[in-house]
């Protein structure tokens, strides 16, 4: 039998979470940043202070960016050779410089998802403490962070 105290424990709302990392913003209170620089995570939100060194992203957001980007700029590719047949050069040029435009734009907010849905679901070390609130110093020793 579930224990229902371990379940609110680390049932976030997912679509909220998803939408906060969209916007590179704190999972929990969607007004901290995820980011100290393009893609270093944070060691914690420096709103609500909740504890970012559980994350690990690792590379599922540039498989995810490379998925998306490979599509968008695959499908895009016959309308641009029939758009500029005479030079296919041109047509190589553009779709570089937009796939490359694409994945550095999508990078950050996919990384941040990433790390919104791993504190939603409470996975990696999220679902240690009840609120962000109740993390202290202590509490990270404690615990071994």
């Amino acid at each position: 039998m579930s224990n229902p105290d371990a379940e609110t424990e680390t049932s976030h709302d997912m679509r909220a979470a998803l939408k906060r990392g969209s916007r590179c913003k704190c999972p929990s209170c969607g007004e901290g940043a995820v980011f100290k620089g393009y893609l270093k995570v944070r060691s914690e939100c420096a709103v609500c202070g909740l504890d970012f060194t559980p994350q690990r992203a690792d590379d599922g957001p540039a498989y995810v960016v490379i998925l998306i980007v490979g599509h968008l700029v695959g499908f895009s590719l016959p309308v641009a050779f029939e758009a500029f047949r005479d030079n296919p050069l041109l047509v190589a040029c553009l779709l570089s410089v937009v796939a490359i435009a694409l994945c550095l734009v999508l990078l950050p907010p996919v990384k941040a998802m990433f790390v919104a849905f791993q504190w939603a679901k409470g996975l990696r070390g999220f679902g240690r403490v009840q609120s962000p609130a109740a993390v202290t110093q202590e509490t990270r020793c404690a615990e071994g962070y």
